[in-house]
């Protein structure tokens, strides 16, 4: 590795197609742009070789799922080295007969393959039905090492958990990139389609903060329905903010968008100089944390 004290990371918010063919070659072409564009890091949404096929239960959309390497690794493996540039590819893994998950691979910058995430965090809610395709990833919370950096890698619903975040920067991540499939349940979005997409943000950003890591998270636009019906309306909203939360580059709800952003290794040190997060923690404490829930006797005891 030969990390640099700054280095631009680049975001593809796009719009996924039926054929998955279609699909990696708009992502190769936008791997390209934001590669001239200076990007040196480059994150693609979670699942982007097809379109967000959990929205029903199907045995025959498995068909989907690729091994590692596959399709995706080989085209973008190519674009890596060409561009000499990182990229983090999400994908659909077949990784056994009846063992499938949820995966982002990262391919360091001479096209070899620096590390595999697998999504830890399954969801199971209307038209999100992933637990009937993903199994939960055994990897745990890594971080890897590439040409500009150490970076780490989450998927989507994991984005939620602040313990993932956290271990990815006690492993030593300056970036956590976010790749995901996030949108509207159309019924929905008059109501409470805001807060919604308000608190997705928020979390994220707080993850910055409370870690001093830049963050990046990377989302689809477009509707899509699969299944019948109304489907998901993904909300785009891609944006990397930096170790105080500042958003550095925002994406639109609607459109195909290239972010890039500079990570700045004097301004993550200077930011946990002042906010000493990790210094302060109480780690002799923490045992709880490890528990599904902490159940309490009544106080004062009962005789």
């Amino acid at each position: 590795m030969d990390s640099q004290m700054a280095f631009s990371i680049g975001l593809v918010q796009m719009a996924c197609a039926p054929e998955p063919e279609r699909n990696l070659a708009a992502a190769a072409a936008r791997v390209e742009e934001a590669a001239s564009r200076g990007a040196q890091v480059i994150c693609l949404p979670e699942l982007f070789r097809s379109q967000y096929f959990c929205q029903k239960e199907d045995p025959e959309l498995f068909n989907l799922a690729e091994s590692i390497p596959g399709p995706s690794t080989e085209a973008l493996t190519s674009v890596a080295r060409r561009r000499h540039v990182v990229v983090i590819a999400p994908v659909f893994e077949r990784r056994a007969p009846g063992i499938y998950h949820n995966s982002a691979v990262v391919i360091d910058a001479d096209g070899q393959l620096a590390g595999l995430y697998r999504k830890m965090h399954i969801p199971d809610d209307p038209l999100y039905y992933e637990k009937f395709y993903f199994t939960p990833g055994d990897l745990g919370f890594r971080s890897f090492d590439t040409l500009f950096g150490r970076i780490a890698v989450l998927i989507c619903w994991d984005q939620w958990y602040p313990e993932g975040a956290r271990l990815a920067a006690l492993s030593g991540a300056v970036v956590v990139f976010y790749p995901t499939a996030i949108g509207w349940h159309p019924h929905e979005k008059d109501a409470s389609g805001a807060e919604q997409r308000d608190a997705w943000r928020t979390i994220q950003r707080s993850h910055a903060i409370a870690n001093g890591i830049y963050v990046g998270a990377v989302n689809r636009v477009g509707q899509e329905a699969p299944a019948g019906g109304a489907g998901i309306e993904f909300w785009g909203s891609s944006f990397i903010a930096d170790p105080l939360g500042v958003e550095l580059a925002t994406g639109s709800s609607d459109k195909e968008e290239i972010l890039v952003a500079r990570v700045d290794l004097a301004r993550l040190e200077d930011v946990r100089r002042n906010w000493p997060f990790l210094r302060d923690r109480r780690v002799d404490a923490y045992a709880g944390i490890t528990h599904r829930y902490l159940d309490r006797a009544p106080w004062p005891p009962r005789s």
